[in-house]
């Protein structure tokens, strides 16, 4: 039977079997064809047809205990290994708990129906159904004072070149252990990939610097730096010629840090754009309770943060991350040849200072208009005047 006019458009929904040994890419594309499967599908062809193709900036957000769960060794780290991730925003906890791998601590696979005053009695941490003993948090402390102690931490630095520096300790101590591929920070260092935190006071990383500061460490996060600092790689990537996009896991503070690169350059700075060409999000979250944080991409296009041009390019896909990370994963390394490495901390200053200049530039235009304005304004004021005196 042949497809009629009203339907030319949209593939019959006529799926085989499943087959006992299908790939997880060939599952996603044969069998996940309608409701979130659906989306998740249209995710992973975003992702690879539009996303990777060109060499496109992926900037990644993460949000949730994903870290603790094991996603970074098995899902974050081929992806930023195949040059699939060009920069990150993570809360501070998922770069915490990412330090137990990096360091060789054991975390175990438990339940979420566990006694926690039994727990708590005998030194278990619990993170859902993710368990690890009491030490694992008292030895990565310990790590974190150790390590920011040193000299080239004892000034103020923004997120990325913290991490980068923190990389660089817990991937000689994973060359120690003779460990591979465990770290996302070490990974991150390894592959010049900037990795910011939107907040960093707000996790056990930055408890300790804290702490630290009452014994006299000079080590102050730069915020602003941040801020402009993620502009500028984003300004790059357009300015460029290349495709701006954002692979979004969770929401949070991650997110919206993420999406707000594109406000910072046209609302704040001054500077024409149009807005992030592809959005992705895998989330549990929905709009209407307030719960999406930076809400839904149509929404995000009121604000600057999409190109309202690429909005048919923007996928939700309302999933568990630890579902839809492990599938997206698979179909990316299946689909696409590794690409080469940005190294994008490499060139932190001279994207950060390019930023900067046009901006200066910009302020100082938009200065001599409104002086000129201003002088016309007072001169049409005193003549008016003069003529009322007369």
């Amino acid at each position: 039977m042949k497809k009629t006019g009203k339907f030319a458009a949209y593939p019959r929904l006529n799926p085989l079997g499943i087959g006992k040994n299908i790939s997880a890419a060939d599952l996603i594309d044969e069998t996940f064809l309608a409701y979130n499967g659906g989306r998740l599908r249209e995710a992973a062809k975003l992702l690879t047809e539009k996303m990777l193709p060109k060499d496109g900036f992926i900037g990644m957000s993460l949000t949730g205990a994903l870290t603790p769960a094991g996603l970074g060794k098995s899902c974050l780290i081929p992806l930023m290994k195949a040059g699939f991730v060009d920069w990150i925003v993570s809360t501070g906890a998922n770069l915490y708990h990412d330090l137990h791998y990096g360091l060789n601590m054991q975390l175990f696979q438990g339940s979420p129906f566990l006694d926690d005053v039994v727990l708590h009695r005998d030194g278990v941490i619990r993170i859902y159904d993710i368990l690890f003993d009491y030490n694992v948090l008292l030895d990565t402390d310990a790590f974190v004072r150790e390590v920011i102690q040193g000299p080239e931490f004892q000034r103020t630095m923004g997120t990325d070149e913290f991490h980068y520096l923190l990389g660089k300790y817990v991937s000689e101590r994973g060359r120690q252990l003779k460990l591979k591929d465990s770290s996302v920070l070490a990974t991150a260092y390894e592959c010049g990939i900037p990795v910011f935190t939107s907040s960093p006071g707000d996790s056990s990383i930055g408890m300790n610097v804290a702490a630290m500061s009452m014994r006299d460490l000079k080590l102050i996060p730069d915020v602003n730096r941040d801020v402009n600092q993620t502009a500028a790689i984003v300004y790059e990537a357009k300015s460029s010629g290349h495709k701006s996009s954002v692979f979004i896991l969770g929401g949070g503070s991650p997110k919206n840090f993420m999406l707000q690169t594109e406000p910072q350059i046209q609302e704040v700075m001054g500077i024409e754009e149009k807005g992030h060409d592809y959005f992705l999000q895998c989330t549990d979250a929905r709009p209407d309770t307030g719960g999406l944080s930076g809400a839904t991409p149509a929404e995000a296009v009121s604000w600057g943060k999409v190109d309202p041009d690429s909005l048919p390019d923007c996928v939700v896909a309302y999933i568990d991350s630890t579902i839809s990370l492990p599938l997206l994963t698979a179909y990316a390394l299946s689909r696409v040849k590794p690409r080469k490495q940005k190294r994008l901390f490499d060139r932190r200053d001279e994207l950060y200072n390019k930023v900067r200049s046009l901006y200066l530039k910009i302020g100082t235009v938009t200065k001599i208009k409104t002086s000129r304005k201003l002088a016309k304004r007072a001169s049409g004021v005193g003549t008016k005047t003069i003529e009322r005196d007369r």
